[in-house]
């Protein structure tokens, strides 16, 4: 599973309310400048922006995405102390949980069910270990001892995270989560639902996983670009977004070692970095699902992954695999 460093990240939303002019991408709306705001959030740095034909509404609308973004990040981000994952990552216990922390979970659980536990929200104990061991003075250039690394998967397994209304416990002792893999796609999410509820009819938010509300002004759906893991800043392709999410999970996003033989991408069965693909673009209807679901596809096989697709309502995979080969599954 996918364990994220802190990096730059970009919130954009692009909107107009119903009925409203609007200029898209990085233009001015017509009635004046974009507002903008930039921070940090869910350990990288990030920002939003809204190009809104009411100035004051519009920096209200980015007053309320902010304190959203803010509220989940105390209940998701290993970067805080006082988070609620870190709480629950050093006592194994949370009692009288918030209710989004009980619904991420349970999604991400579900996420782990569905695709035979290649999505796994306990592997952070392996992201310590392999953090440990090529930060010390002389790393082995084969990573973790076999005895360590059985050490951590021993504490690895998402059937032993219990999550109820009242209480989530860790059963094992040592376990600890990782949101990281799920979480940006889960605020992306829930900042879209704060535009629609306040009338945007046309957006685009991007926190590292992209949704989109409708289609551009004009119609056209938004064209978004995606990442080439073998050029940094270059592009590998660009899609075509309405009322979808898109999210790409690659091992060349961080690497351990000079050699990128163990990367930010966990197998949580055998505890290493499998090269299966250079990299793995989801497509879905939100951007929770095209989140887990991109950190999942990259360990599994095609098979697999081809099942799950056929089963899940627009849904399209994108694989590059290690020739640089394209594989498209769903429409």
């Amino acid at each position: 599973m996918l364990q994220r460093l802190t990096r730059r990240r970009m919130i954009v939303i692009a909107a107009s309310a119903a009925g409203s002019a609007f200029l898209a991408s990085s233009r001015f709306a017509q009635a004046g400048a974009p507002v903008r705001w930039r921070g940090s959030a869910l350990g990288a740095q990030v920002s939003i922006e809204i190009h809104h034909p009411d100035t004051a509404g519009a920096e209200r609308l980015v007053e309320r995405c902010v304190l959203e973004v803010r509220r989940l990040e105390q209940q998701f981000s290993l970067y805080r102390a006082d988070s609620a994952i870190s709480i629950l990552n050093r006592t194994g216990i949370l009692v009288a949980p918030d209710a989004d922390m009980v619904a991420l979970l349970k999604t991400a659980l579900h996420f782990a069910e569905i695709t035979g536990g290649a999505f796994d929200p306990t592997v952070q104990p392996l992201w310590q270990l392999y953090a440990d061991h090529f930060s010390s003075g002389t790393p082995g250039g084969d990573g973790p001892s076999p005895p360590r690394l059985a050490e951590a998967l021993a504490k690895v397994g998402h059937a032993g995270l219990l999550v109820g209304a009242n209480r989530i416990a860790l059963l094992k002792r040592g376990a600890a989560i990782t949101l990281n893999g799920i979480a940006q796609g889960f605020a992306t999410d829930r900042v879209v639902e704060r535009l629609r509820s306040a009338g945007l009819s046309t957006t685009l938010v991007d926190m590292g996983e992209i949704r989109a509300i409708g289609a551009r002004p004009d119609g056209t759906p938004w064209r978004v670009g995606l990442g080439d893991p073998g050029r940094p800043g270059g592009l590998s392709e660009t899609v075509d977004l309405v009322d979808r999410a898109v999210a790409t999970s690659a091992g060349a996003g961080f690497r351990f070692d000079s050699k990128g033989r163990f990367t930010h991408l966990f197998d949580p069965a055998t505890g290493r970095s499998p090269q299966r693909y250079r990299s793995v673009s989801v497509m879905a209807p939100t951007a929770t699902e095209a989140d887990a679901l991109s950190t999942a596809f990259s360990l599994m096989p095609l098979p697999d992954i081809a099942g799950i697709v056929a089963v899940r309502p627009n849904l399209q995979a994108r694989i590059t695999d290690s020739t640089g080969t394209l594989i498209v599954y769903g429409a």
